[in-house]
């Protein structure tokens, strides 16, 4: 099965090359994974000790952040290596302050795998969520390199649970310690007689829950919100905005909206000002007067989530469609209501949000007119359903305490 791994690993790197001449995203994934081996001969030395993170974007990354910040002022000698299977991770986190070094990952062949970490020479290993890379995974066990996997979660119909799935099971058993969310992992890995694994939680609640004590204030975002109500949109694809087009468009003079695109596209965001009927302004045009616009649109990244301070309702992007959904605890912890598209079957944290009534899903633009009235007319109701929120991730940090407590343990 290894050997059928390998070449469909190698089959592949073809294909993504031929890729990328037609697609920009993917230029940067071939690409940014030229030089990888020449930035890490340059960047660490045989004395260096290195504690690696790998990420498989930007989501993962704020899941292993609180641990990376954890173990710097641990052990402030060691360094930070980070590395990244996606553009979308290694574009918006290349110059993050908490690594000492950026990567991407390279593809997972046996030779890229022993060639990675023996320039590498981790201490130790950290896989993030579900990121399972057969070939690293079996050199850092050769190597005895101590490696764990951190807010993991598992579904029964992931590869490792089915018939076929042994050489993928084989490479989960390499880790040291296996960090899950949920009982429902927890068990899914017991029955494959696992018993190195601890329900530790998401790692991102300890994550969002101190950036409530963080400086937040925008004074573009003041300018704009006035006395007014706000609510704001991030991370928003194409088809959230098709959902929140009809209220935007008949909402009342005293709620004000911010929408934040998931991508930032010059053309996509000109046709979405477009569809808005009211006065609409720009981030790039925040040195104007942006008090009497009633849209603002955010053609920057980096700013998400210092906006939801300034939220009275928040609708997060990305369940409206199959992109997956973006990061609804970063407005939970300001205990403001959430909306929701309606594809989040794989995100525990909206489900069990939503049963505690915190969070909305919505499936049409009706439904979500709906909802954003009853919030933006009730007071009472809103603030309730914000406190729910604000309650739902207070009561869900630890994670990171839990994983550190455990680091105690091992040598490295």
């Amino acid at each position: 099965m290894r050997g059928v791994y390998d070449l469909l690993i190698y089959l592949s790197s073809f294909f993504l090359k031929g890729l990328a001449l037609f697609n920009k995203k993917m230029k940067l994934f071939v690409n940014g994974r030229k030089d990888v081996f020449e930035i890490l001969e340059k960047s660490l030395s045989a004395e260096d000790k290195i504690v690696w993170f790998h990420c498989a974007s930007l989501g993962e990354f704020e899941q292993g952040l609180p641990i990376m910040e954890a173990l710097k002022k641990w052990k402030p000698n060691y360094k930070v290596l980070v590395s990244f299977f996606s553009p979308s991770g290694f574009e918006n986190k290349k110059n993050t302050p908490v690594a000492d070094v950026v990567v991407y990952l390279p593809l997972d062949t046996k030779k890229n795998a022993k060639k990675f970490i023996a320039l590498a020479k981790p201490s130790i290993a950290f896989f993030v969520k579900y990121e399972i890379w057969p070939n690293y995974l079996f050199e850092l066990e050769k190597k005895r390199i101590p490696t764990l996997l951190i807010s993991g979660l598992f579904r029964e119909n992931q590869i490792f649970f089915k018939n076929y799935g042994g050489f993928m099971l084989k490479a989960l058993h390499t880790f040291e310690h296996i960090f899950v969310q949920n009982e429902i992992s927890e068990k899914l890995l017991q029955s494959k007689n696992f018993t190195n694994v601890s329900v530790s939680g998401d790692t991102r609640f300890d994550r969002v829950s101190r950036q409530i004590e963080m400086d937040n204030s925008l004074p573009f975002v003041e300018n704009f919100k006035g006395k007014n109500m706000c609510i704001v949109c991030g991370s928003t694809w194409p088809e959230d905005e098709n959902l929140l087009l009809e209220y935007i468009n008949i909402a009342p003079k005293n709620v004000k909206f911010i929408i934040a695109p998931h991508k930032i596209d010059t053309e996509k965001i000109e046709n979405l000002r477009k569809k808005i009927k009211s006065e609409t302004s720009l981030f790039s045009e925040k040195d104007t007067d942006l008090s009497q616009s009633k849209v603002l649109i955010i053609d920057t990244i980096g700013l998400l989530t210092k906006i939801y301070s300034y939220a009275d309702i928040a609708y997060v992007g990305g369940a409206a469609g199959n992109t997956g959904l973006h990061n609804i605890l970063e407005p939970a912890t300001f205990g403001v209501p959430i909306l929701i598209g309606k594809n989040f079957e794989k995100f525990p944290e909206a489900k069990k949000l939503q049963n505690l009534a915190g969070l909305f899903a919505v499936e049409s633009a009706s439904e979500c007119t709906r909802i954003l009235e009853k919030l933006v007319n009730d007071d009472s109701f809103r603030k309730k359903t914000g406190m729910i929120s604000g309650h739902f991730v207070n009561q869900n940090t630890g994670a990171t305490a839990s994983i550190m407590q455990y680091m105690q343990s091992i040598d490295f």
